[in-house]
């Protein structure tokens, strides 16, 4: 390899590999500090709530700009058309997927449980709960990371009639986009900070739950979910990824994909990743309208990881109760229950917790096991989101494949395609 081949791959990879050595030795820190580590978690929190401030108005602007710039809207109606079916296949996949795994690897095997079954759940007015994901009864409260589905079908609805009124609107679209560069460079600067954020709050987690990942869950969750998502990420992030652009829709992407691995798995938040996903998908060539409507929506509605958590949990309720988890009618149903727990109950305020009782209230188990099933939920977050973040932008160049043709990959990056894509801060 050449020197100058050698300084481009170095200069290419500098960042990812600075945050990779910084949440390592944050990890280190927090095994060798125990509870201790506690005392960097503030460091963390910083980032963190500059990354949660930024993404409303980067929600709003990105969105509100790429709407309001087209020309043809029917555009528009074609991306959220091929976005929706890339997210209930993507979905139905990675149930299929954890159900054939949990079907080879019982994960209650032979442990007894002794629950009282008296007690059922409450059941859940489902109407309130989707008309609670898709609306909010006043102005301010849209302006929150806690209603961010409401926000977007908002910002959608903003878009399109701006891009009505035509040339009318002109220096209103030139305000948005301008206002949606800003603040993506505020994100590339605060990414700088990452390394030392990042770090910081992975030696507080591996300090605080380390102890909790061992014990009853091991097998729930170290033999059976993170090998999961490890095979989804690799296998199948590099099917899709193929499906998009070939093989190099797979160089591409993964070449791009340790900074949104890396925030997503520290935060163990969709919307905290976003900025990053954006950032990750302008580098891999996604175009601007897809990947800043996609990426928002897909970070409230498009969940992998979720579907493949709620099979789970679904099928250690059945084992826990020694009920046989078997037969089309019992699967089908499990699948549409985790692809309706990704899709919509993701844009409630704590949809995770609401998802869990739904399942409980369908199938009828009884409150007294609700407990076991939180406690998986919460185990498997950080993987679960990884998995639901990073599939984001993968959801993204699939959406690019089916609008703009198979070629799109090749035409954006033209004759520097096959030059290592240049990985900046954010």
């Amino acid at each position: 390899m050449s020197q100058i081949t050698k300084q481009s791959v170095l200069k290419s990879y500098r960042f990812p590999l600075i945050l990779l050595a910084s949440i390592g030795v944050g990890c280190v820190i927090g095994v060798v500090a125990g509870e201790k580590a506690v005392v960097l978690k503030p460091f963390g929190d910083v980032f963190l709530n500059l990354i949660f401030t930024l993404v409303v108005p980067i929600v709003f602007f990105s969105i509100s700009s790429s709407i309001a710039s087209m020309v043809n809207l029917r555009r528009l109606g074609k991306i959220l058309l091929w976005m929706i079916i890339v997210f209930v296949i993507t979905g139905l996949i990675a149930s299929v997927i954890m159900i054939g795994l949990c079907k080879a690897i019982p994960p209650v095997g032979d442990t007894q449980f002794e629950l009282d079954e008296t007690a059922t759940v409450e059941p859940l007015k489902f109407s309130e709960q989707v008309v609670n994901a898709l609306t909010v009864s006043d102005f301010p409260n849209l302006i929150s990371r806690s209603n961010m589905l409401p926000l977007i079908l908002f910002t959608i609805f903003f878009g399109a009639v701006t891009a009505s009124f035509g040339e009318k609107a002109a220096s209103v679209i030139r305000f948005l986009n301008l206002m949606a560069e800003i603040f993506l460079k505020m994100v590339n600067v605060v990414m700088y900070y990452a390394p030392i954020g990042l770090g910081a709050y992975f030696a507080y987690l591996v300090g605080d739950l380390g102890p909790q990942l061992i014990g009853t869950y091991t097998r729930t969750v170290v033999f059976i979910y993170l090998p999961a998502c490890i095979v989804y990420f690799v296998v199948f992030f590099a099917l899709y990824t193929y499906v998009a652009g070939g093989k190099l829709g797979v160089k591409t992407f993964f070449k791009n994909a340790l900074n949104p691995v890396a925030t997503s798995l520290a935060t163990q938040s969709s919307i905290a990743t976003l900025p990053v996903n954006l950032s990750a998908a302008e580098r891999i060539g996604v175009p601007k309208d897809i990947r800043e409507i996609v990426l928002p929506i897909g970070a409230t509605m498009h969940m992998d990881g979720t579907c493949l958590s709620s099979i789970l949990k679904i099928t250690v309720m059945f084992g826990i109760f020694g009920r046989p988890f078997e037969g089309i009618g019992t699967y089908v149903s499990a699948i549409l229950i985790s692809i309706m727990c990704g899709m919509v109950m993701s844009g409630v305020p704590g949809g995770g917790l609401i998802g869990e009782a739904l399942l409980m209230s369908i199938y009828g188990f009884p409150a007294s096991a609700y407990p076991i099933i939180v406690t998986i939920g919460f185990l498997v977050d950080a993987p679960a989101t990884m998995i639901n973040a990073v599939g984001d932008t993968v959801a993204a160049m699939l959406v690019t494949r089916f609008v703009e043709g198979k070629d799109w990959l090749e035409k954006k990056l033209g004759k520097n395609s096959k030059e290592p894509a240049e990985v900046k801060a954010a």
